[in-house]
């Protein structure tokens, strides 16, 4: 039993143990960000959360958690490295007019659609019927 322990120390002693490197690393100016590919090394670990990978890829940068979006991580297959994306904002402006909504979404910077799945799709098939100004005006009259 005490060689089990030993072994399970040794495991979590690795796991303690997160590694964050980037490479591809560039400044886009027109987007008013830096954007890179992100290897994650975590041995031992099942894998890192986003919310950590931002507050640390922050750090490293010396930037603010809330200019940083993650996405698109792929764990290797046996684990212990997960490659993804990161791109770091100038401002808080700027993320909020270039990401994605679903994104601003998930970090809680913008509010969830309203309504269910089945209304968004009878509005678009309403829309279908009608085409250019026509279009605007007969679905706000409904």
């Amino acid at each position: 039993m005490s060689l089990m322990t030993d072994e399970l120390k040794k495991k979590n002693a690795d796991a303690s143990t997160v590694t964050i490197r980037t490479r591809k690393f560039l400044t886009n100016r027109l987007l008013q960000r830096k954007q890179m590919v992100v290897d994650v090394i975590h041995p031992g670990l099942a894998n890192v959360s986003k919310d950590e990978l931002r507050a640390k890829i922050a750090k490293m940068y010396k930037a603010e958690k809330e200019v940083v979006s993650v996405f698109g991580f792929k764990t290797h297959f046996g684990g212990g490295k997960t490659t993804g994306f990161a791109l770091i904002y100038d401002n808080l402006e700027a993320l909020k007019k270039f990401e994605p909504r679903y994104r601003l979404v998930r970090y809680g910077l913008a509010e969830p659609p309203k309504g269910g799945r089945k209304q968004r799709k009878e509005k678009k098939n309403r829309e279908k019927k009608f085409r250019g100004v026509k279009k605007t005006k007969k679905v706000r009259k409904e």
